[in-house]
């Protein structure tokens, strides 16, 4: 079994408030987990209204097919409509 592990820090630049943020990253969990097979939440700077850091798991069988689908996870998201900004991604592959 292999598990991926994807960390995404983004940017909310026109946000001004964190009920703001938390519509934005509200929608584009939703958007993420329609789309793709993979576990979301927003996991570090809850108190920061402009930054936000998600947490993606995938499962598989195949170490490849995790790798895969969190590169698509990260244009994913890179691509959103919404006001943000790709700061910095980290994809980490475990065996287990």
């Amino acid at each position: 079994m292999y598990i991926g592990i994807l960390k995404v820090k983004l940017r909310l630049p026109e946000n001004q408030t964190l009920k703001g943020k938390r519509q934005a990253i509200k929608s584009i969990i939703a958007r993420v987990q329609n789309r793709f097979n993979v576990s979301i939440a927003e996991v570090e700077d809850l108190d920061l209204w402009q930054i936000a850091t998600l947490g993606i798991t995938c499962v598989s069988n195949s170490t490849p097919f995790c790798n895969e689908t969190l590169s698509k996870v990260v244009d994913f998201i890179a691509q959103s409509p919404h006001e943000t900004e790709l700061l910095d991604y980290e994809i980490e592959l475990l065996t287990v």
